[in-house]
């Protein structure tokens, strides 16, 4: 695949042998040149410029999951290209992961190519010219064309999966006149390769356990500015967290770990593997979530608690006309996306970084700051609940799933 950057520059014959050079052979230990400051704060730009491609400048703007999915395909091909450059320095490194970063972003949004090349431009021209920084480009042309031709048929935006399962006790239903959002989404070929999650299923409609989560969320979750049950930071942090389809948990999150790192640089490899990992974990779970959302395919809390149906449930008293804080997206309530998009980032984020890494979260002119990602955790999961999204249940076992998930990727991804 030729593209506008590679006609620009000369790719040396040594640059290629580096290609086709086997992986193992960039397992020489990383030299403190090539994970020089000046290579680490070019991914974190790049980083940067895959969240304004996908998020700022896409229209319309691609849901959370699929913009994960997109970030994912970035960052894996700009590890990959790292590694391979790492063993030629700091320049060709550095040539290499903005290279990567452009193609994979360039081939995906094409709306945007005329910035991505003047962003690409922009960084070369801070890299010495020479064989070593040809070397790079060519690395990280490669490294974005295996990742463009491995997702080919990858099901993406496969019209013909349809949700439908019959109405009744405990069955989410779509929004009348549309369909599951997404739905195809559960059916990808995954990014990496990991064992799938286990989990234990929604709570039987007649147990204590759903009783205790219908009850709750029915209580705090509802749409009443002075709600008596849920405070007003409550209701504060679950419209926090509900985002925008600009700036989403995947998006906000990202950009506090970009100024984090701004202060606590890693070094390249470091950065790199961190945010594959990060991607690789997140879009994961976002798969085995939304496979979950259409086989189990289990109702909200505004269809439970609107009485449709009876749950045959002594405990649950239904309420017509309850509706919850915050409108909800159009798939079923387990297990929740949005604990797919914070756990596995949270995740794998604490084993690298540890819990005490502190973050400050940027949305919609709003910020919140959190000293501990556990702390951030505990806000993101039960703003679904006071928000009125989610039982207790599908993120419980939501967070479950994307610490699990993330402890593989950590894992099989190095």
């Amino acid at each position: 695949m030729t593209r506008p950057h590679l006609r620009s520059k000369t790719v040396a014959l040594s640059a290629l042998a580096l290609v086709a050079a086997p992986l193992a052979v960039a397992s020489t230990p990383t030299s403190a040149a090539a994970d020089g400051p000046r290579a680490s704060t070019i991914a974190v730009a790049w980083q940067r410029i895959a969240i304004r491609t996908i998020f700022t400048e896409t229209v319309p703007t691609p849901g959370p999951p699929v913009g994960a999915l997109y970030l994912s395909f970035t960052s894996l091909a700009v590890h990959h290209a790292a590694k391979q450059g790492q063993r030629q320095g700091r320049v060709t490194a550095s040539a290499a992961v903005a290279t990567a970063a452009h193609d994979v972003l360039w081939e995906y949004f094409p709306a945007s190519r005329a910035h991505l090349d003047a962003d690409l431009a922009t960084t070369l021209e801070g890299i010495p010219d020479g064989a070593k920084e040809d070397a790079g480009i060519a690395i990280g042309a490669a490294a974005a064309d295996d990742m463009i031709a491995s997702r080919v048929g990858d099901g993406r935006g496969n019209a013909s999966i349809v949700y439908s399962q019959e109405p009744g006790p405990g069955v989410w239903q779509p929004p009348v006149g549309g369909g599951m959002a997404l739905a195809w989404f559960g059916f990808l070929k995954p990014v990496i390769d990991v064992p799938t999650v286990t989990l234990d299923g929604p709570d039987p409609l007649g147990s204590a356990a759903y009783a205790r989560d219908y009850n709750e969320v029915k209580r705090v979750g509802r749409d009443v500015a002075d709600l008596a049950d849920r405070s007003a930071e409550q209701t504060a942090i679950a419209r926090f967290f509900a985002g925008t389809p600009v700036d989403n948990a995947v998006g906000f999150y990202r950009d506090a770990l970009c100024r984090y790192l701004d202060a606590h640089p890693l070094g390249l490899l470091p950065t790199t593997r961190l945010f594959a990992r990060i991607d690789a974990a997140v879009t994961t779970a976002f798969i085995q979530t939304w496979r979950l959302k259409y086989d189990v395919g289990f109702w909200r809390p505004f269809q439970a608690i609107s009485g449709q149906y009876d749950d045959n449930n002594p405990a649950t008293e239904p309420q017509p006309g309850w509706a919850p804080l915050i409108p909800n997206p159009a798939y079923s309530d387990y297990t929740s996306g949005h604990a797919a998009a914070t756990a596995p980032f949270a995740e794998v984020l604490r084993q690298k970084l540890g819990d005490d890494t502190p973050l400050v979260l940027h949305m919609n002119g709003q910020e919140r700051s959190y000293a501990t990602l556990s702390a951030l955790e505990h806000d993101a999961l039960n703003a679904r609940i006071w928000g009125g999204l989610h039982f207790r249940d599908a993120m419980d076992d939501g967070y479950y799933l994307g610490h699990t998930v993330a402890d593989e990727v950590i894992a099989a991804l190095r």
